[in-house]
């Protein structure tokens, strides 16, 4: 009998120590919840409403108006405010110097929540990983963006923007046309051409499937972020929303799949010869020893590790989709800009003209390191319309900004778009200047006022292959066409998704370059 009362009294014990320990797990949580929250609610900030947050204005406005119903907020509570995200804080930053905090800190380096909504397609590449992971391999993958490997992949820019000159003579002479399409398509050629070493044609076949899956990926994901009930994965799944989104993810790791098993394949056969001709490393390969960023990473170890085929599929796919999307757009806003101001579009054809010469030869690493002022356009349009127009960080601990405590746990949002049109740092933020970028203007900046690759520890790992393959397809452009947009800037509506993309078309009318070869 007494065994049994002594039973008993252990299993009490243990279940008043699980208690116990429960209720102290939730006084804390209560705690911290209400710590965060008050700290919160102490910045400035539109109202919240029970479930939706601060919301309830985006779910009920037309997917047009997201950009401009954001840009209104930023404007009136600028330069630090809070939102809530259903009941997820948010701190956004529209300050150079508040950024920093933030950006410039190794301690807060995890992405933040919303960014789950990607991990489905891009898994935990470098763009989503976390911690140890995001370590590792950005030390394995930042020896495959060394100048010299870039170099090699200028060939590939040169040899698909070849094609795009020639696919756009048959718009000379239209009364205009939207050039969106065809940047795209020769985008995607570039990056699946370095990216996996596999051509895709994407110029010669206007349908591409893998295109119109990134698209609708980007858009899908922005739906939901906007949509707190559908943040369960089981609810998404069942709306047509999350369907659709399904079918884009079998389109996008199917192909990225396959590429990677045939490269595989290859690059196991090329081990297996225990000397390799120049003529047989060609055919292994590709054409002049090229490698793709594929073929680096399979070579690649860091500390005798390698990456596993899924890690390699996130770390591809992630490359697609930062390389394709980020660049198109870019080099769209630039044309339309440069369509809009003949003046700085001729002073970017002379330079080019005083480089080349009136010949038609393709540009080396060289000649692109020498187009200074078509470098300062770029940036300058990156400026006004950076690619990705806000990111968001997880702040993992207490963070002093101004006069305001923001706790650990809550989502830092940094505005690029809005810190780009600064007028303490860019004293006519709406005018298009290169001249913004000149040396001396840009050493009397704070380092954080222009940030269009992010900044800091985590900042684009890209930036160099994205500047050179920007300047490479608009210098194809101009050297064989003379560009005019039809549409001012005030009449182009902008969308706030993972890219900042135009509404509509970008419609533009090209003449032939009257040339004399030299």
């Amino acid at each position: 009998m007494s065994s049994v009362y002594k039973m008993d009294a252990d299993t009490v014990s243990v279940l008043l120590g699980l208690l116990t320990a429960v209720t102290l797990l939730l006084v804390l949580r209560r705690s911290y919840r209400s710590r965060l929250v008050r700290l919160v609610n102490r910045l400035p900030g539109p109202p919240a409403y029970p479930i939706v947050g601060t919301m309830l204005p985006f779910i009920l406005a037309p997917r047009r108006d997201l950009m401009r119903k954001l840009l209104e907020e930023n404007d009136k509570y600028q330069p630090l405010f809070r939102t809530w995200l259903g009941g997820m804080p948010e701190v956004n930053l529209l300050k150079p110097e508040f950024v920093e905090t933030v950006l410039g800190s190794s301690k807060h380096l995890d992405k933040a929540s919303s960014y789950k909504f990607l991990e489905p397609w891009l898994g935990t590449g470098l763009l989503t990983s976390t911690g140890s992971k995001w370590h590792s391999h950005r030390k394995l993958i930042t020896p495959t963006f060394h100048f010299k490997i870039l170099d090699n992949f200028v060939e590939v820019f040169s040899e698909k923007s070849e094609i795009l000159v020639n696919k756009l003579k048959k718009e000379i002479g239209s009364q205009g046309f939207d050039v969106y399409p065809y940047i795209t398509r020769c985008a995607l050629d570039i990056i699946c051409e370095t990216a996996m070493g596999t051509p895709v044609h994407a110029q010669e076949d206007s349908e591409s499937d893998y295109v119109t899956a990134v698209y609708d990926m980007s858009e899908l994901s922005i739906h939901r972020m906007f949509r707190p009930w559908l943040y369960p994965d089981w609810i998404f799944n069942l709306s047509p929303a999350g369907r659709r989104h399904n079918q884009c993810l079998r389109t996008l790791h199917e192909f990225t799949k396959r590429v990677i098993q045939e490269r595989k394949q290859l690059h196991e056969k090329s081990q297996k010869k225990p000397e390799t001709s120049a003529e047989s490393e060609d055919d292994t390969l590709g054409k002049k020893k090229r490698k793709a960023f594929l073929d680096l990473l399979l070579e690649a170890s860091h500390d005798g590790v390698s990456l596993t085929d899924e890690e390699l599929r996130e770390e591809v796919d992630t490359f697609m989709f930062e390389g394709h999307d980020t660049t198109s757009a870019a080099i769209c806003w630039t044309i339309l800009l440069l369509g809009l101001h003949p003046e700085i579009q001729n002073r970017a054809y002379e330079e080019l003209e005083e480089i080349f010469q009136g010949s038609d030869r393709a540009p080396t690493m060289k000649d692109l390191t020498e187009l200074k002022y078509l470098e300062r356009v770029i940036k300058e349009s990156l400026r006004l319309y950076p690619s990705v127009p806000m990111i968001g960080r997880e702040l993992k601990e207490d963070v002093q900004i101004g006069s305001y405590t923001i706790p650990r746990g809550v989502t830092a949002t940094t505005h690029i778009y809005s810190i780009h049109r600064n007028p303490d740092h860019f004293p006519n933020p709406e005018v298009f200047d290169p001249d913004n970028f000149l040396p001396e203007r840009v050493a009397n900046r704070h380092p954080y006022a222009y940030i269009p690759f992010s900044a800091g520890p985590r900042n684009c790992i890209g930036q160099k292959f994205a500047l050179l393959e920007e300047k490479t397809m608009l210098a194809y452009i101009l050297r064989n066409y003379e560009v005019r947009s039809l549409d001012k800037m005030e009449d182009v509506n902008l969308m706030v998704e993972l890219i900042l993309r135009p509404e509509k078309e970008i419609r533009i009318i090209i003449e032939s370059r009257k040339r004399s070869v030299s």
